[in-house]
């Protein structure tokens, strides 16, 4: 499965009303970081069909960032069932990707 754009709009079906563990990657374009995570959260996001991964640019979506308190990219923030579980901060591996989801 490919990463989703998460959006103001869609956060609440796709996040808050989502079963099960959700995994969302708030980066920006311009991110150096940002970009070395993008594969590694792409391959999770392959090697885990029992998860449902969302991208926030938070150029396009600062009102997630701000609710979220995001102040540093990227941050990557696991979900089950709607509930803010695990958060991490920076570029990180992929096992440190998935630990975020146990």
């Amino acid at each position: 499965m490919t990463p989703i754009e998460i959006t103001k709009e869609n956060f609440q079906h796709e996040v808050t009303d989502a079963k099960g563990a959700v995994l969302l990657d708030f980066w920006a374009p311009w991110c150096g970081p940002c970009r070395m995570l993008t594969p590694v959260i792409d391959e999770v996001a392959r090697a885990r069909p029992d998860l449902k991964v969302g991208k926030v640019n938070i150029d396009e979506q600062p009102e997630l960032a701000v609710q979220f308190g995001v102040q540093s990219i990227p941050t990557l923030i696991a979900f089950k069932d709607g509930v803010k579980t695990k958060e991490s901060v920076g570029f990180v591996p992929r096992e440190m990707v998935e630990s975020l989801l146990d």
